[in-house]
C-alpha cells in the first residue's frame, strides 16, 4: 500500500494538481478567486497540455516515443537526487545577499515591471554562460540532446543545472533588489512560460503566435535555440521578454525556408539515458585527459564547446559565423 500511496503521489505531484484537491476537498470553492486558488488552477496545465500532446502524437502518428522515453527517466532520476538543491539555493542566496542589496523594491505593477527585466537578465547571463562555457554546457546540454521539440523536453535537465541557474539569477535580483515575493512571484510566471514554450508541433504548429512572435520570445524562436542548424545556433538565450537578446546581438527570427534540426553537435544516441545525461562529461573528461598541460587542461573546462586546443576550433560562434559569411557572399 505503501507503493501505491508513494506512486499515487508521484502522479498527483506530476499533474500539478495536488493543491487544487487539497482545496476542493476544504468545500470552500470561493478560495479559487484567491491568489492560492489561480496558481492551483495554473499549475496542472502544462501536464495536461503534455499528456495532450502524447496523445496527438499517437493520433498522428508521430508519438516522438524516444524523446518521451528517455526524457521521463530523467524526470524520474532527477525527482530522486535534485529534489530540494535549487530551493535550498534560493533561501540561502537570499538571506546573505538581500542585505547588500544596493536598492529595495516593493509590490507595485511598475517595480514589478524591473523586477521581471532584471530576471530576464540574469536568465540571459545563465542561459548564456551555459553555452559558453564547457563545463556549464556539460550541465545544460541534457536540455538540448532531445532531436525533436515537445513539452517533456521541459523536464529534460542535468540535476545540477536548477541549482546553477538560480544561483546567478537569484544573485542578480537581489543584488539589484528585486523584493523576494516579487522574485517567487516572477519565477512562478517565468517557470510556466518556460514550459510552455517547448510546445511541439503536435499542439501548434506554427509557434510564432501571430503579432506577438515581435513582442515576446514565443515557441518558434525557443524552437530556434534548440536547433543545431549553423544560422540558429546559441540564438534566444531570453524567457519571455527577449529584450536581452536584441541588446547583446543574439536575436534570431525562425526562417521559412530552412527546416529546424533539433539535437547537439556532437555524434550521440539521444535514445540512450546515459548517453543524454552524462555523455557531455564523459567527452569533457577525455578531452582533459589528452590535453598537453595544465593551461590547456583548464582551458577545456572554460572554453566554449568546440575549443580545441590545436587551434581547429568549431565553436558555435565560428560555425555560425561562417555560415553567415556563406550567405553574403551568395547575395
Amino acid at each position: 500500500m505503501d507503493i501505491l500511496g508513494t506512486l499515487y503521489d508521484e502522479v498527483v505531484g506530476f499533474l500539478g494538481i495536488s493543491q487544487a484537491l487539497e482545496l476542493l476537498q476544504a468545500g470552500d470553492y470561493s478560495v479559487f478567486s484567491t491568489y492560492d486558488g489561480v496558481v492551483s488552477l495554473i499549475y496542472p496545465i502544462i501536464p495536461l497540455l503534455l499528456l495532450l500532446e502524447f496523445i496527438l502524437g499517437l493520433v498522428y502518428k508521430k508519438p516522438n516515443t524516444k524523446v518521451y522515453k528517455v526524457n521521463f527517466l530523467i524526470y524520474v532520476f532527477n525527482r530522486f537526487i535534485g529534489r530540494f538543491i535549487a530551493i535550498a539555493m534560493v533561501t540561502l542566496i537570499i538571506g546573505w545577499l538581500q542585505p547588500h542589496a544596493i536598492l529595495q523594491t516593493k509590490m507595485t505593477w511598475y517595480w514589478f515591471i524591473y523586477g521581471y527585466i532584471v530576471w530576464e537578465f540574469g536568465h540571459f547571463l545563465y542561459h548564456y554562460w551555459g553555452h559558453k562555457v564547457r563545463l556549464f554546457w556539460c550541465l545544460h546540454s541534457t536540455h538540448h540532446a532531445p532531436e525533436q521539440m515537445n513539452l517533456s523536453v521541459t523536464h529534460a535537465h542535468f540535476f545540477l543545472e536548477a541549482p546553477y541557474a538560480d544561483a546567478i539569477r537569484t544573485t542578480v535580483c537581489i543584488l539589484l533588489g528585486v523584493e523576494p515575493i516579487m522574485l517567487f512571484l516572477i519565477m512562478f510566471i517565468d517557470g510556466t512560460y518556460g514550459a510552455f514554450i517547448h510546445v511541439g508541433e503536435n499542439i501548434m504548429k506554427d509557434g510564432r503566435m501571430g503579432f506577438l512572435n515581435k513582442i515576446i520570445l514565443t515557441p518558434s524562436h525557443h524552437r530556434v535555440h534548440h536547433a543545431r542548424n549553423p544560422l540558429y545556433m546559441d540564438t534566444n538565450f531570453c524567457n519571455l521578454l527577449n529584450i536581452w537578446d536584441k541588446v547583446f546581438g543574439t536575436y534570431q527570427d525562425e526562417q521559412h525556408d530552412i527546416e529546424i534540426e533539433y539535437g547537439i553537435t556532437r555524434k550521440m544516441d539521444s535514445g540512450n539515458f546515459l548517453d543524454v545525461y552524462f555523455g557531455e562529461f564523459i567527452a569533457l573528461f577525455k578531452d582533459v585527459a589528452k590535453a598537453p598541460g595544465l593551461k590547456n587542461k583548464l582551458l577545456y573546462i572554460v572554453m566554449p564547446p568546440g575549443w580545441n586546443h590545436t587551434g581547429e576550433h568549431q565553436t558555435s560562434k565560428l560555425v555560425r559565423g561562417a555560415y553567415l559569411k556563406e550567405q553574403l557572399a551568395k547575395e
